[in-house]
Protein backbone atom coordinates (compact mmCIF):
# COMPACT_ATOMS: atom_id res chain seq x y z
CA UNK A 1 0.00 0.00 0.00
CA UNK A 2 1.65 3.24 -1.13
CA UNK A 3 1.45 6.54 0.74
CA UNK A 4 -1.14 8.00 -1.66
CA UNK A 5 -3.57 5.19 -0.92
CA UNK A 6 -2.80 5.23 2.82
CA UNK A 7 -3.53 8.93 3.22
CA UNK A 8 -6.59 8.59 1.02
CA UNK A 9 -7.95 6.05 3.50
CA UNK A 10 -7.12 8.34 6.43
CA UNK A 11 -8.85 11.45 5.06
CA UNK A 12 -12.35 10.50 6.34
CA UNK A 13 -10.96 9.88 9.85
CA UNK A 14 -9.28 13.29 9.76
CA UNK A 15 -12.66 14.85 8.94
CA UNK A 16 -14.29 13.08 11.90
CA UNK A 17 -11.44 14.12 14.22
CA UNK A 18 -11.64 17.78 13.23
CA UNK A 19 -15.40 17.78 13.78
CA UNK A 20 -15.03 16.08 17.16
CA UNK A 21 -12.51 18.77 18.15
CA UNK A 22 -15.29 21.38 18.04
CA UNK A 23 -16.15 20.24 21.57
CA UNK A 24 -13.10 22.24 22.73
CA UNK A 25 -14.33 25.52 21.22
CA UNK A 26 -18.15 25.31 21.36
CA UNK A 27 -20.04 25.67 24.62
CA UNK A 28 -23.54 24.47 23.83
CA UNK A 29 -25.15 21.66 21.92
CA UNK A 30 -25.58 21.99 18.19
CA UNK A 31 -28.83 23.75 17.30
CA UNK A 32 -31.44 21.09 16.35
CA UNK A 33 -32.14 22.79 13.01
CA UNK A 34 -28.43 22.88 12.21
CA UNK A 35 -28.18 19.22 13.18
CA UNK A 36 -31.01 18.37 10.77
CA UNK A 37 -29.29 20.29 8.01
CA UNK A 38 -26.05 18.42 8.66
CA UNK A 39 -27.82 15.05 8.59
CA UNK A 40 -29.41 16.01 5.26
CA UNK A 41 -26.01 17.09 3.96
CA UNK A 42 -24.48 13.74 4.93
CA UNK A 43 -27.35 11.91 3.20
CA UNK A 44 -26.81 13.92 0.01
CA UNK A 45 -23.10 13.18 -0.04
CA UNK A 46 -23.71 9.45 0.46
CA UNK A 47 -26.37 9.20 -2.26
CA UNK A 48 -24.22 11.05 -4.82
CA UNK A 49 -21.16 8.99 -3.86
CA UNK A 50 -23.15 5.77 -4.21
CA UNK A 51 -24.25 6.69 -7.72
CA UNK A 52 -21.16 8.29 -9.27
CA UNK A 53 -18.37 6.56 -7.35
CA UNK A 54 -19.87 3.08 -6.84
CA UNK A 55 -22.87 2.03 -8.95
CA UNK A 56 -21.83 3.60 -12.27
CA UNK A 57 -18.22 2.27 -12.04
CA UNK A 58 -19.62 -1.16 -11.08
CA UNK A 59 -21.64 -1.26 -14.31
CA UNK A 60 -18.78 0.19 -16.37
CA UNK A 61 -16.50 -2.65 -15.23
CA UNK A 62 -18.72 -5.29 -16.84
CA UNK A 63 -20.18 -3.25 -19.69
CA UNK A 64 -17.99 -4.85 -22.38
CA UNK A 65 -18.71 -8.42 -21.23
CA UNK A 66 -22.35 -8.10 -20.21
CA UNK A 67 -23.71 -5.23 -22.29
CA UNK A 68 -27.40 -4.70 -21.55
CA UNK A 69 -27.10 -7.02 -18.56
CA UNK A 70 -24.44 -4.94 -16.77
CA UNK A 71 -27.16 -4.01 -14.29
CA UNK A 72 -27.04 -7.51 -12.79
CA UNK A 73 -23.86 -7.15 -10.66
CA UNK A 74 -24.95 -3.66 -9.59
CA UNK A 75 -28.40 -4.82 -8.53
CA UNK A 76 -27.27 -8.02 -6.81
CA UNK A 77 -24.46 -6.28 -4.89
CA UNK A 78 -26.74 -3.37 -3.98
CA UNK A 79 -29.40 -5.65 -2.46
CA UNK A 80 -26.82 -7.74 -0.57
CA UNK A 81 -25.44 -4.50 0.89
CA UNK A 82 -28.93 -3.50 2.04
CA UNK A 83 -29.51 -6.83 3.79
CA UNK A 84 -26.01 -6.81 5.34
CA UNK A 85 -26.69 -3.47 7.03
CA UNK A 86 -30.13 -4.70 8.06
CA UNK A 87 -28.37 -7.61 9.77
CA UNK A 88 -25.94 -5.29 11.57
CA UNK A 89 -28.79 -2.96 12.53
CA UNK A 90 -30.60 -5.82 14.25
CA UNK A 91 -27.49 -7.43 15.76
CA UNK A 92 -25.71 -4.47 17.38
CA UNK A 93 -27.36 -2.51 20.22
CA UNK A 94 -27.51 1.19 19.35
CA UNK A 95 -29.57 4.35 19.72
CA UNK A 96 -30.00 7.10 17.16
CA UNK A 97 -29.27 10.68 18.16
CA UNK A 98 -32.85 11.85 17.57
CA UNK A 99 -34.45 8.95 19.46
CA UNK A 100 -34.96 7.91 23.07
CA UNK A 101 -35.61 4.29 22.12
CA UNK A 102 -32.68 1.84 21.84
CA UNK A 103 -32.58 -0.59 18.92
CA UNK A 104 -31.09 -4.05 18.47
CA UNK A 105 -30.70 -6.73 21.17
CA UNK A 106 -31.71 -5.89 24.75
CA UNK A 107 -28.75 -4.68 26.81
CA UNK A 108 -27.66 -2.62 29.80
CA UNK A 109 -25.48 -0.17 27.86
CA UNK A 110 -25.73 3.55 28.54
CA UNK A 111 -27.52 5.66 25.95
CA UNK A 112 -24.31 7.56 25.16
CA UNK A 113 -22.51 4.29 24.37
CA UNK A 114 -25.35 3.22 22.09
CA UNK A 115 -25.22 6.59 20.32
CA UNK A 116 -21.56 5.97 19.49
CA UNK A 117 -22.40 2.44 18.30
CA UNK A 118 -25.07 3.87 15.99
CA UNK A 119 -22.44 6.03 14.32
CA UNK A 120 -20.06 3.06 14.13
CA UNK A 121 -22.72 1.13 12.17
CA UNK A 122 -23.12 4.21 9.97
CA UNK A 123 -19.36 4.43 9.37
CA UNK A 124 -18.77 0.80 8.37
CA UNK A 125 -20.29 1.15 4.88
CA UNK A 126 -18.52 4.49 4.40
CA UNK A 127 -15.17 2.86 5.12
CA UNK A 128 -16.05 -0.06 2.85
CA UNK A 129 -17.01 2.37 0.08
CA UNK A 130 -13.68 4.18 0.28
CA UNK A 131 -11.77 0.90 0.46
CA UNK A 132 -13.53 -0.76 -2.47
CA UNK A 133 -13.13 2.39 -4.60
CA UNK A 134 -9.38 2.40 -3.98
CA UNK A 135 -9.37 -1.35 -4.69
CA UNK A 136 -11.12 -0.61 -7.98
CA UNK A 137 -8.47 1.99 -8.80
CA UNK A 138 -5.66 -0.45 -7.98
CA UNK A 139 -7.04 -3.67 -9.45
CA UNK A 140 -9.88 -2.58 -11.72
CA UNK A 141 -7.86 -1.98 -14.91
CA UNK A 142 -8.88 1.64 -15.33
CA UNK A 143 -12.59 1.37 -14.49
CA UNK A 144 -12.02 3.53 -11.39
CA UNK A 145 -9.27 6.14 -11.16
CA UNK A 146 -7.30 7.17 -8.09
CA UNK A 147 -8.76 10.65 -8.58
CA UNK A 148 -12.29 9.21 -8.28
CA UNK A 149 -11.26 7.35 -5.13
CA UNK A 150 -9.82 10.57 -3.71
CA UNK A 151 -13.02 12.45 -4.57
CA UNK A 152 -15.07 9.90 -2.63
CA UNK A 153 -12.67 10.05 0.31
CA UNK A 154 -12.87 13.87 0.39
CA UNK A 155 -16.66 13.78 0.15
CA UNK A 156 -16.93 11.35 3.07
CA UNK A 157 -14.49 13.51 5.08
CA UNK A 158 -16.60 16.63 4.45
CA UNK A 159 -19.75 14.95 5.77
CA UNK A 160 -17.76 13.37 8.64
CA UNK A 161 -16.77 16.81 9.95
CA UNK A 162 -20.24 17.70 11.28
CA UNK A 163 -20.78 14.06 12.20
CA UNK A 164 -17.84 14.23 14.61
CA UNK A 165 -19.40 17.25 16.30
CA UNK A 166 -22.81 15.54 16.43
CA UNK A 167 -21.18 12.82 18.53
CA UNK A 168 -18.82 14.81 20.77
CA UNK A 169 -21.18 17.69 21.64
CA UNK A 170 -24.05 15.57 23.05
CA UNK A 171 -21.55 13.49 25.04
CA UNK A 172 -20.18 16.70 26.55
CA UNK A 173 -23.72 17.79 27.45
CA UNK A 174 -24.32 14.37 29.03
CA UNK A 175 -21.50 15.00 31.52
CA UNK A 176 -18.39 13.66 29.78
CA UNK A 177 -15.33 15.89 29.97
CA UNK A 178 -14.09 17.48 26.74
CA UNK A 179 -11.21 15.05 26.24
CA UNK A 180 -13.38 11.93 26.59
CA UNK A 181 -16.04 13.44 24.33
CA UNK A 182 -13.41 14.19 21.70
CA UNK A 183 -11.89 10.70 21.92
CA UNK A 184 -15.33 9.08 21.64
CA UNK A 185 -16.00 11.08 18.48
CA UNK A 186 -12.65 10.10 17.00
CA UNK A 187 -13.15 6.49 18.08
CA UNK A 188 -16.45 6.29 16.21
CA UNK A 189 -14.55 7.17 13.04
CA UNK A 190 -11.64 4.75 13.49
CA UNK A 191 -13.82 1.98 12.07
CA UNK A 192 -13.72 3.68 8.65
CA UNK A 193 -10.02 3.17 7.77
CA UNK A 194 -10.18 -0.32 9.35
CA UNK A 195 -13.16 -1.26 7.15
CA UNK A 196 -11.40 0.30 4.14
CA UNK A 197 -8.17 -1.66 4.66
CA UNK A 198 -10.01 -4.95 5.23
CA UNK A 199 -12.02 -4.33 2.03
CA UNK A 200 -8.85 -3.69 0.01
CA UNK A 201 -7.21 -6.85 1.37
CA UNK A 202 -10.29 -8.91 0.52
CA UNK A 203 -10.44 -7.34 -2.93
CA UNK A 204 -6.99 -8.74 -3.75
CA UNK A 205 -8.44 -12.26 -3.67
CA UNK A 206 -11.85 -11.31 -5.07
CA UNK A 207 -10.91 -9.21 -8.11
CA UNK A 208 -13.52 -10.92 -10.35
CA UNK A 209 -16.33 -9.71 -8.08
CA UNK A 210 -15.15 -6.09 -7.68
CA UNK A 211 -18.34 -4.82 -9.41
CA UNK A 212 -20.39 -6.64 -6.78
CA UNK A 213 -18.26 -5.15 -3.98
CA UNK A 214 -18.69 -1.63 -5.35
CA UNK A 215 -22.47 -1.98 -5.53
CA UNK A 216 -22.50 -3.76 -2.15
CA UNK A 217 -20.96 -0.64 -0.58
CA UNK A 218 -23.57 1.50 -2.36
CA UNK A 219 -26.41 -0.61 -0.98
CA UNK A 220 -24.98 -0.41 2.54
CA UNK A 221 -24.75 3.38 2.30
CA UNK A 222 -28.29 3.69 0.95
CA UNK A 223 -29.55 1.70 3.93
CA UNK A 224 -27.93 4.20 6.31
CA UNK A 225 -29.37 7.13 4.35
CA UNK A 226 -32.97 5.87 4.37
CA UNK A 227 -33.01 4.24 7.81
CA UNK A 228 -31.11 6.88 9.76
CA UNK A 229 -30.13 10.11 8.03
CA UNK A 230 -33.34 11.09 6.24
CA UNK A 231 -35.53 10.64 9.38
CA UNK A 232 -32.98 12.67 11.36
CA UNK A 233 -32.90 15.36 8.66
CA UNK A 234 -36.64 15.85 8.15
CA UNK A 235 -38.12 15.18 11.59
CA UNK A 236 -41.76 14.35 12.22
CA UNK A 237 -44.88 16.26 13.23
CA UNK A 238 -44.11 19.58 14.84
CA UNK A 239 -40.37 19.04 14.42
CA UNK A 240 -40.65 18.69 10.62
CA UNK A 241 -38.43 21.11 8.69
CA UNK A 242 -37.21 21.68 5.14
CA UNK A 243 -33.67 22.47 6.30
CA UNK A 244 -32.68 18.82 5.98
CA UNK A 245 -33.90 18.81 2.36
CA UNK A 246 -31.74 21.83 1.56
CA UNK A 247 -28.80 20.16 3.31
CA UNK A 248 -29.37 17.04 1.18
CA UNK A 249 -29.33 19.11 -2.00
CA UNK A 250 -26.09 20.83 -0.98
CA UNK A 251 -24.38 17.57 -0.07
CA UNK A 252 -25.51 15.86 -3.28
CA UNK A 253 -24.33 18.77 -5.44
CA UNK A 254 -20.93 19.06 -3.74
CA UNK A 255 -20.23 15.31 -3.99
CA UNK A 256 -21.33 15.26 -7.65
CA UNK A 257 -19.04 18.20 -8.45
CA UNK A 258 -16.10 16.58 -6.63
CA UNK A 259 -16.53 13.30 -8.48
CA UNK A 260 -16.88 14.88 -11.92
CA UNK A 261 -14.04 17.39 -11.45
CA UNK A 262 -11.55 14.98 -9.88
CA UNK A 263 -12.72 11.82 -11.64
Amino acid sequence: MNSQVFWGLMIPLIGTSLGSALVFVMRDQINPKVQKGLSGFAAGVMVAASIWSLLIPAMDMVDVKMGKFSWIPATVGFLIGIFFLLFLDNSIPHQHIDSDQPEGPKNNLRSTTMMVLAVVIHNIPEGMAVGVTYAGAIYGKGSVSLAQALALSLGIAIQNFPEGAIISMPLRSAGFDKKKSFLAGVGSGVVEPIAAIVTILLSQIMIPILPYLLSFAAGAMFYVVVEELIPEATGEGETHTNIGTLGFAAGFAIMMILDVMLG
